[in-house]
């Protein structure tokens, strides 16, 4: 039975990609940079920032990220009223998970400071044990985010899960060893994640906790 229960946020707890992409838009905008379409922004969606831009604009020289950064940071947090919210089911299987003795980590291609304030705006933060955000390690799809959690909580790559909507999580789980759930509802095609193997494919967040109930031994 799994231990460790490794969460991506963005598209996988909340639904966030609209701003995401909104707010990837108008920094771009703002800096005369190329317009950047929907569909590439939902793609870039789960690598760490500075690797996001520099795919969607190749070329971008270290000054121009570090300016695509301020002003997407400036949208995401506060500039940008495109709403958010968690998917359905969320909150209440979260808190289920948690309560059966799961233990719940975030692994983000978020920002600490994203990170955080999706915690507050969420309450969920106290369920979690530990975290890591893509400005504090390394980017998805390297499995070093992951490592470095199974390390602080002491657990074992075969006793870890991780769930995500991209096919970067879902390459960083399979690098770092660890059985991995694709949800569908989030930002990458369900086609592209089903090329890593998961465990589990999951239409809806709460048929993650019914198919753990259901590994459970009977007592």
């Amino acid at each position: 039975m799994y231990k460790l229960l490794i969460f991506d946020w963005d598209g996988t707890v909340i639904d966030s990609a609209a701003r995401i992409v909104s707010s990837m838009q108008k920094a771009a905008c703002d800096l005369d940079m190329p317009i950047l379409t929907d569909e590439a922004v939902r793609d870039i969606i789960g690598l760490g920032l500075p690797e996001a831009i520099q795919v969607l604009i190749p070329g971008i020289d270290q000054g121009g990220i570090e300016r695509m950064r301020e002003r997407y940071g400036y949208y995401f947090l506060s500039g940008d009223d495109t709403p958010t919210a968690l998917f359905d089911g969320v909150r209440e299987s979260l808190h289920n998970l948690h309560q059966k003795g799961y233990r719940l980590a975030v692994a983000t291609g978020k920002s600490r400071r994203g990170l955080e304030r999706g915690f507050v705006d969420t309450g969920l933060g106290h369920l979690f044990e530990t975290s890591r955000c893509a400005d504090e390690t390394t980017s998805k799809p390297d499995p070093h985010m992951l490592e470095e959690i199974l390390a602080e909580t002491g657990v074992q790559p075969s006793d870890a899960l991780m769930i995500g909507d991209t096919e970067f999580d879902l390459e960083m789980g399979q690098r770092a060893g660890v059985d991995r759930v694709a949800v569908s509802y989030g930002v990458h095609h369900i086609e592209r994640l089903q090329a890593y193997d998961p465990v589990l494919e999951v239409h809806q967040f709460p048929e993650l906790e019914q198919w753990l109930e259901s590994l459970r031994p009977v007592a």
